[in-house]
Parts: structure tokens; C-alpha cells; sequence
């Protein structure tokens, strides 16, 4: 029996018991600081060395990079390890599911990663350490070592497009799963939240896990609201018993 292709789209919830908060939530970093959200936007970040200044400092302070993976990113990497194909789409830009354990050729950014540092003039790219490690030793706005560019976390600004490609991929994906699983997205910024309805129109077991109501939750096969760092393994060990 062929086992079932299983697409995992995760969102900020996923991650929020690895200490990294959610943007949109009751206690969301843009309900709290609304002005935070000019320093991720590309025409302000590329317009106002103020706002660069600013946005070196927030990656100083951010959690992300010293997050360690909870047991929802372990338990979608235990159920590829079992030999269930699993591809994971995420709309986070912490890493979490490669450290995990997931190849980083299964795992789809569809916004990009705060791992890595990108030129926005030369696209020369390197690991954020680097960069933030500049800006620990008195760089303001480092700029980018190869050609002077203003340099950017790899994630996708507000402004930005997402990659065509990873796109492409993503949605390649969605329609060929047999089983979509939509875990701690708000499902409500698009594209990433279309992939939802794109699955079940193309006959994939929808199921959504989010403490919140999403606008997919009508055509949903199955809703689950139980706090996702014990309802998500609970729930791939399910699919994982019934492949075997």
C-alpha cells in the first residue's frame, strides 16, 4: 500500500513554545508595537537608515536564532523518519523544522529565513551571525562586505514578493498530498493561507490545528483546538500507525 504524501503547513503557533511569538495573536508583536512593523516593510528598510539601525538592533535582541525546536517540529520530523512522505511548507523564518530533523530540501520557506543575511544589491548571501556579530563589535547598518549594498535579513519584507519558485513548489505539493495539515497559522495572509482550500479542492484530507477559528475552517475535514505541542505528535503518530 502506497503511503499517503503528507504536507505539513506551519505557521507562527508551531513555534510559540519555542519562546518565538506569534504576530497576529492577542499577544502578537504588531498589537503590541504597531510601529515594529515599519522596520520588516523593504520601502521603509531600504529608505531610512534610521529604520535599518533599528531593525539591526530588534535581530540583536531576537530570540530566533537561539530557539530550539519543541515536540510539534520534532514529532513532523519523526513521521518523515518513519518513511511517510511528508514536505513540510512553512510560512516561519526561524529554521526550526531543519533542526528538528526534516531535510532542508523537504522544508518549503515560503518567507525566506532570518538565518542567513541577503545583499539587496548583489544577493551575496551568509549565515546572520556574521552579520549580527558586526553589529555587536559597533556597525550600525553593516553594509554588505562584497559591494557596499545594504544588507537584509533573508526573510520576506512586507513589499516583497515571495520566491516564484518556492511558490511553485508549494503549490505543486498542495495539489498532490493526500493529506493537508494546516498547523498554527491564522490562515488569513495569502498566498500561504489559499494553499488550505487548494488541497481540498484537489481531494486532500484537510485538517487544521489553531486555537483560533480560520476562514478554512468550513471545508475542513477536521478541526483541532487542543494546545499544539501535545495535539500535533498525537496526531501524526495516528497517521503514522495507520501507513504502517
Amino acid at each position: 500500500m502506497n503511503k499517503p504524501l503528507v504536507a505539513v503547513l506551519s505557521g507562527a503557533g508551531i513555534s510559540t513554545d519555542s519562546g518565538i511569538p506569534d504576530y497576529r495573536g492577542p499577544n502578537g508583536l504588531w498589537r503590541r508595537d504597531p510601529g515594529a512593523e515599519k522596520l520588516v516593510t523593504y520601502e521603509y528598510y531600504m529608505g531610512d537608515p534610521e529604520i535599518r539601525r533599528r531593525s539591526w538592533q530588534m535581530r540583536r535582541k531576537n530570540r530566533t536564532l537561539k530557539a530550539e525546536p519543541n515536540a510539534a517540529h520534532l514529532a513532523v520530523a519523526e513521521l518523515e523518519q518513519s518513511g511517510v512522505p511528508v514536505r513540510v511548507i512553512t510560512q516561519n523564518v526561524d529554521g526550526l523544522h531543519q533542526l528538528a530533523g526534516m531535510p532542508a530540501r523537504k522544508v518549503l520557506e515560503l518567507h525566506g529565513s532570518a538565518r542567513s543575511f541577503v545583499c539587496t544589491k548583489c544577493h551575496a548571501r551568509g549565515p546572520m551571525e556574521d552579520a549580527l556579530a558586526r553589529v555587536e563589535a559597533g556597525e550600525d547598518d553593516p553594509p554588505c562586505l562584497e559591494c557596499g549594498g545594504i544588507l537584509k535579513s533573508a526573510t520576506v519584507m512586507f513589499g516583497e514578493r515571495l520566491d516564484p519558485v518556492v511558490l511553485g513548489e508549494a503549490v505543486a505539493i498542495t495539489k498532490a498530498c493526500q493529506v493537508f495539515i494546516a498547523v498554527g497559522s491564522s490562515l488569513q495572509v495569502q498566498p500561504a493561507a489559499g494553499l488550505a482550500g487548494v488541497a481540498a479542492d484537489h481531494g486532500a484530507r484537510l485538517v487544521i490545528v489553531n486555537a483560533e477559528p480560520t476562514p478554512y475552517d468550513e471545508i475542513a475535514d477536521e478541526i483541532v483546538r487542543e494546545p499544539i505541542g501535545t495535539a500535533l505528535p498525537e496526531l501524526l503518530r495516528g497517521l503514522r500507525e495507520s501507513s504502517r
